[in-house]
């Protein structure tokens, strides 16, 4: 090799130094800026996150919104050790989520609200991602695509998932009234007991439970080391446990209303509703570790052998 491709060698190896030397690790002060670009973008679009807002406070099917803010702080606290190894680069990736969520802002704001709703939700993710790059984009997926479940649902497709949400549950707990020889009639969602009506939806129709399970366990499957069919079936079974759930809660709701007062039964719904949430999160959570434990390795039998004295 001659002396001069030795020293181009050299240089071509500098130069490629110096372009890594450039890619700095994302700190303290990427994250700041992501701050303060995420909360100047939302004051932009501050009439979408007002709507947002305000649609979850007035409507208790739209509760889950609420939420999704402490269960995305949770994902991005979580995952707090990978930061570390993330490169502050790939901010065009930002910019490019940004002026998608722009658009659709500005498409929806014409077109369908929640269009203009998600637009918003979508602007103020490409503000993060511009100030911290795509490494902490990729790393930290699971957070950013919770950032969903601040999108309240239409008021159509509250329709579609509660009407026969309210008919299926209603039906299945008259079935489970006269298993327990309770005597209810029902027409269409509406129970009738002691002369007394009540209306599904008026003591829950199980929506509520179902998406704010859902959420619950969708942290829990990206948080926990599962095996990917795992994930798959805790959070498919999510909505089946949250309906059983709410049928087992909906027999004494049903009871009380045709029993004692309207007051003393509108408590227990309220009460008992969090209550059946927790169970339902902890059914599911058994359900998950009898999965992993008929699926974990078992140990040999020439090992449980040499343990015998």
């Amino acid at each position: 090799m001659t002396a001069a491709a030795s020293q181009d060698n050299v240089i071509n190896v500098d130069a490629k130094t110096l372009r890594l030397a450039n890619i700095r690790p994302a700190n303290g002060k990427d994250v700041l800026t992501a701050f303060a670009l995420v909360i100047l973008t939302a004051l932009v679009l501050s009439d979408a996150w007002i709507s947002i807002a305000q649609i979850a406070w007035a409507h208790e099917e739209q509760g889950y919104v609420l939420l999704a803010p402490m269960m995305v702080a949770w994902l991005l606290y979580i995952r707090k050790e990978e930061f570390a190894a993330c490169r502050a680069r790939g901010g065009w990736l930002g910019l490019l989520i940004l002026a998608a969520g722009l658009f659709v802002y500005w498409y929806g704001f014409n077109v369908d609200p929640v269009l203009w709703r998600a637009g918003a939700v979508l602007a103020v993710v490409g503000a993060a991602v511009t100030a911290v790059g795509r490494d902490v984009f990729y790393r930290f997926l699971p957070a950013f695509a919770a950032c969903v479940f601040f999108i309240p649902i239409s008021p159509n497709g509250r329709y579609r998932l509660a009407v026969p949400l309210q008919e299926a549950t209603a039906h299945a707990t008259q079935t489970a009234c006269d298993l327990l020889g309770i005597d209810v009639d029902r027409a269409g969602s509406v129970l009738s007991i002691n002369g007394v009506d009540v209306q599904v939806a008026e003591a829950c129709n199980g929506m509520r439970m179902v998406i704010t399970l859902f959420l619950v366990c969708y942290v829990v499957a990206v948080t926990v080391p599962l095996r990917w069919w795992i994930r798959v079936l805790f959070l498919a079974a999510s909505p089946i446990v949250a309906i059983v759930c709410n049928v087992v809660r909906l027999v004494p709701t049903v009871w009380l209303f045709g029993n004692y007062s309207h007051a003393t039964a509108e408590l227990f719904h309220d009460i008992s509703g969090w209550g059946m949430s927790l169970v339902a999160f902890f059914i599911l959570l058994g359900f998950c570790w009898v999965l992993q434990r008929m699926t974990s390795p078992g140990t040999p039998a020439s090992a449980k052998e040499g343990t015998k004295t």
